[in-house]
């Protein structure tokens, strides 16, 4: 069987204009590789939300990330402060990987 190691997955959803700046929170923590994916609707507290086509208002997206737990937490501690002020949607849960020396 394939060995597994245990890492931890971040997804992180933002209005998509704040991507870049998401992005370089991830880099300045030293992770490598994130996704980001496009998200058309959805739904929370503020009620339900869809992505306009034609002026991208309401756009958000997801960026992905599986990291180890040092530097998970490190993007964790630097993304704190942006919680509240930018709306983000943080969550981490613990996923098993093959070739964990990549993370």
């Amino acid at each position: 069987m394939v060995e597994t190691v245990t890492r931890k997955r971040i997804e992180i959803l933002v209005d998509t204009p704040l991507v870049p700046r998401i992005t370089a929170h991830i880099k300045a923590v030293d992770i490598s590789g994130w996704s980001v994916i496009h998200v058309d609707s959805g739904g929370g507290r503020a009620g339900q939300w869809q992505q306009d086509d034609v002026t991208g208002a309401a756009a958000k997206t997801i960026v992905l990330v599986v990291a180890s737990t040092e530097k998970a937490d490190r993007l964790v501690d630097a993304l704190a402060p942006l919680l509240d002020s930018y709306r983000l949607l943080l969550t981490i849960g613990e996923v098993q990987v093959v070739r964990g020396e990549r993370f």
